[in-house]
Formats: C-alpha cells, sequence, structure tokens
C-alpha cells in the first residue's frame, strides 16, 4: 500500500467515505446502546436497543430510515479527517523509523509498526475530534426513546454552532483525551494486523495480491480493532454525549460506569460495533489498496507533467 503522502491521505479519506456510507446504521445503534442504562443500577437498565438488527430495526420503525443516518456528513468529514492521517501517516513514518533504527526502509517491526499505527490514529482523531463530538449527539437523540443525555441539534452546522457559543472553543475537544485513546487503541493494531494477516496469507496459504487477500487480511483486522478499541470507544461516547461535567475526565468516567453498572458495561453496544467495524475495515482497507493504485497513477500522470512544464 506504500504510496506518497499526498495521495494516501486522499484515498484513505475516499475509501473511508465508501465504507462509512455502509456501516452508519450500525454505528447508530451502537452508541445508543453505550449510552442505555447509562450510571443506571443493574435491574434498573432499560434495553430498548438489544442488537445491531433490532437497533436498526427499531429506529426505523419508529423515527424513519433517515434516523439511522442522522450525523453522517460529520462522519464524512471524521473519517476523512482520521483515515486520511492514519493511512497518510503510517507508511511514511515507519519507513523513516525502519531506516533510522534497523538501516532498512523495507524492514518490518512489530513494535515499530505498532507505534506508527497508534501515533498516525492519535493525530487523526485530534484533528476530527470536533466532527465526531457533534456525530455522536445527533445519533444519540431520539423522540422515540431517548437515552443518554439529549442534544437537539437542526444539523452539524447548528451542532457546532451552539457547542462553540455555550462553551467555547474548548468545548468542541470535550472528550478528545478518551477519543485519542480509543483511536490509538485501534490504529495500533489495524494497519500493522493487516499487513501481517497479508504476509502471512501470501506466504503460507499462497495467496495472491488482489481483493480476496484484501478481503481476509481486513476481516483479521477489523475483528482485532474491535476487541482493542470498545472499551475506550464506550467511554468515549459517554464523554462526547455528556452535559455539563457528568465526568472529570476518561478514568474518571470508566470509573463510575464499572462501579454503577459492572465491568462489562464497558462492552456494551459490543455486537453492533462488531457488525460495524468488520465491513467499515474490509471495505476501507480493500478500496485504500485500489484508491492508492489510482492516486499513484494520476500522481504518475500529474508529476511528470509539472516537470516538464518547469523545465520549459
Amino acid at each position: 500500500m506504500s504510496t506518497t503522502l499526498g495521495s494516501a491521505f486522499i484515498g484513505g479519506g475516499i475509501a473511508a467515505c465508501g465504507a462509512v456510507t455502509a456501516t452508519h446504521p450500525f454505528e447508530t445503534v451502537k452508541i445508543r446502546m453505550q449510552l442505555q442504562g447509562e450510571l443506571q443500577l443493574k435491574g434498573n437498565q432499560p434495553l430498548h436497543y438489544r442488537g445491531p438488527v433490532h437497533g436498526v430495526g427499531v429506529i426505523v420503525r419508529h423515527e424513519g430510515f433517515r434516523a439511522v443516518y442522522r450525523g453522517l456528513g460529520c462522519a464524512y468529514i471524521y473519517q476523512v479527517l482520521l483515515n486520511g492521517c492514519r493511512l497518510g501517516f503510517y507508511d511514511p513514518m515507519r519507513q523513516t523509523l525502519a531506516r533510522l533504527f534497523l538501516k532498512n526502509e523495507k524492514a518490518q517491526s512489530l513494535p515499530i509498526n505498532m507505534f506508527c499505527g497508534a501515533a498516525s490514529g492519535v493525530l487523526g482523531a485530534a484533528a476530527g475530534s470536533p466532527f465526531f463530538l457533534v456525530k455522536t449527539r445527533l445519533q444519540s437523540y431520539s423522540t422515540f426513546l431517548p437515552v443518554g443525555t439529549q442534544h437537539k441539534y437542526r444539523n452539524a452546522i447548528d451542532g457546532l454552532s451552539r457547542i462553540y457559543r455555550t462553551e467555547g472553543f474548548s468545548g468542541l475537544y470535550r472528550g478528545v483525551g478518551a477519543a485519542m485513546i480509543r483511536t490509538g487503541f485501534g490504529s495500533s493494531v489495524q494497519l500493522p494486523t493487516y499487513f501481517f494477516a497479508k504476509r502471512r496469507l501470501m506466504r503460507h496459504a499462497g495467496m495472491e495480491e488482489g481483493p480476496a487477500l484484501h478481503l481476509y487480511s481486513s476481516a483479521v483486522s477489523g475483528f482485532v480493532v474491535c476487541c482493542f478499541m470498545h472499551p475506550p470507544d464506550t467511554i468515549m461516547s459517554r464523554m462526547y454525549n455528556q452535559n455539563g461535567n457528568l465526568y472529570k475526565g476518561v478514568f474518571d468516567c470508566l470509573a463510575k460506569t464499572i462501579r454503577t453498572e459492572g465491568f462489562f458495561a464497558i462492552y456494551k453496544g459490543f455486537l453492533p460495533h462488531l457488525t460495524r467495524i468488520l465491513p467499515h475495515t474490509i471495505l476501507t482497507l480493500s478500496l485504500a489498496e485500489q484508491t492508492n493504485k489510482l492516486m499513484r497513477k494520476v500522481e504518475g500522470f500529474v508529476v511528470p507533467s509539472l516537470v516538464e512544464t518547469k523545465a520549459i
């Protein structure tokens, strides 16, 4: 997947937007499941949304089809920033560190790969945090079965402007610490696992470069990402959706959630998350392979033309 920073950023962003279009309804269900029964004792918690399919059915039946796609515009912007950074910075960072420490930019090292995956993901999460904040609040809002704190925004622009007016610039970055931890966890294993699975399948299963190899490698990566990322994802959803200072920080939110609801509360919404993350990872990484090829062709056509123009 090696390519230049610019083409990888653009290609990664385009690939992620294609993936999020297909998986956004399950993200909506996941967020509502993470918020239902927030800080309520076991036995008193509502079960409005019981799983990915049931959740989508409940929302569509009572709120309309558009409700499962609420916040999609913010999701597009966030995915461009997140995956553009993640896919755009990962390989250049990995090559630089491999050249520095291993004296060979093509050499593979799991610690270096995980560090570069986490670092590129943290950069993307910080860049896109305000849009994920508004997306979370738009998706959690329901006139039929409200869960968690309800924020009634007309659209993404209204949400951003109201947060800025009432909470200031820092309000747009509420929960960014949780977002960076969550994305750092996921990114530290996503690309390293993808490339690890890809190399092993080529070496031991005799698979060749192509859609089938990309599909299997992405599926392995998606499952591992979901296992690592879901607990901080739950904390992030609650911190983004809170009103006022219900939680003082990441660890306060984690402690209050486990103390009140039990340890497995941090795994609420795991199935819809897995239902979302598997196809999302498969589509993102598989499409990224194709969009990167396209961007390299575009660069090959444009860059020589620019060089020739300068020479003239």
